[in-house]
């Protein structure tokens, strides 16, 4: 009997969550659509290059929205059980609370692998794949809001790109050697630099001006190996937001700001986010069981799927204050990244307890 109970409980939360979910893409996509068509006919931006584009961030959109479509598809399907009292039977035939949870957890942990899946190995590419898309359409290149372009700190040099193109290559580097006394030693400058392959860049047309004392020598290079610890990897987290890396690129970078004593504080909110969020799934069911136990005609399921979505937009919105806050005030990551979670969760608890109570 509790297979076939697991069965038919995943069937109707997996259907109810996967119409809320498609319905949820749709609405994004077409609101992604409209923003785009500000640019549609600038500088070689066409309609269909808006509509691939938009169609290449939908792999975000789903890591983003399935723990809201968790949430409300799984109230859907509860309190529609417990309308057609369903769940008053299974409670009858001998189904505890814990139980309950117990089946819903199985449940939810095909969710929790599915947005691990797509925040780790789907979306993170797809968005760097829709952010060249979007540059080679418009015949673009990355770089910083400052004038000056990327400016990178990297063991005793600091590394200036002045733009960064959508194969990752480099133009205009300018690269800053100080010796132990922090003295400006050397300066390189490269018209180009092509990663090769680990730990090494081909930089070409390199000026180098070394600095000795009361002269300078001035050097000139068709071309030059160059070792460095930056890879494309980090010098990418211009073409996608933090959020969106998968968590290994997260972590290189965070090991690399530290390394360098730089402050490492957002990427680190939000490779603990990446950690944490997959496991937001269940969060969500355990706070839809506690509607399903409720008997009330008068609410209805209409009124509990509002409610649902109310508070699946809460908790996207606190998602995103938590960690703007932890940035703000200095938080710990972990605190930052597992108070929205953990808030649910207590909500989760106290409402079942008072339920049960009845």
């Amino acid at each position: 009997m509790s297979r076939i109970l697991t069965r038919y409980l995943a069937r109707e939360i997996y259907g109810a969550t996967a119409i809320v979910l498609v319905a949820f893409l749709g609405l994004f996509a077409f609101f992604d659509f409209v923003n785009e068509l500000d640019s549609v006919g600038k500088d070689g931006y066409m309609l269909y290059h808006a509509m691939v584009y938009v169609a290449m961030i939908q792999p975000g959109r789903v890591y983003e929205l399935l723990p809201v479509a968790v949430l409300i598809g799984s109230l859907y399907a509860l309190t529609t059980l417990a309308r057609h009292s369903e769940i008053t039977v299974m409670r009858a035939s001998g189904l505890s609370t814990s139980r309950m949870l117990r089946v819903l957890g199985l449940i939810g942990s095909v969710f929790v692998v599915l947005t691990f899946v797509f925040g780790e190995y789907i979306a993170p590419p797809a968005e760097s794949a829709a952010q060249q898309w979007r540059l080679t359409a418009t015949n673009s290149t990355v770089s910083q809001k400052l004038h000056s372009g990327l400016w990178v700190k990297d063991g005793r040099l600091v590394v200036n790109v002045r733009t960064l193109l959508p194969d990752r290559t480099m133009e205009k580097v300018r690269i800053y050697s100080f010796d132990d006394d922090t003295s400006l030693a050397a300066i390189s400058e490269a018209d180009r630099g092509e990663y090769v392959r680990e730990g090494f860049w081909r930089l070409t047309n390199v000026v180098q001006t070394r600095f000795l004392g009361d002269r300078t020598t001035v050097e000139v290079q068709p071309e030059f190996i160059w070792h460095s610890e930056l890879t494309p990897e980090v010098l990418s987290v211009l073409m996608v937001v933090p959020e969106r890396m998968s968590v290994g690129n997260l972590w290189a970078f965070v090991r690399h700001l530290r390394d360098n004593q730089q402050n490492a504080e957002r990427y680190e909110i939000a490779l603990w986010k990446k950690l944490v969020y997959p496991f937001a799934a269940l969060v969500m069911i355990a706070l839809a069981l506690p509607f399903a136990f409720t008997h009330d005609r008068m609410g209805g399921v209409s009124v509990k799927v509002f409610l649902g979505v109310m508070m699946g937009v809460g908790f996207h919105l606190l998602n995103g204050l938590f960690s703007n806050l932890g940035v703000i005030n200095s938080w710990s990551p972990a605190l930052a990244a597992l108070t929205p979670s953990a808030l649910f969760l207590i909500a989760a608890a106290v409402m079942l307890y008072s339920v049960e109570r009845r």
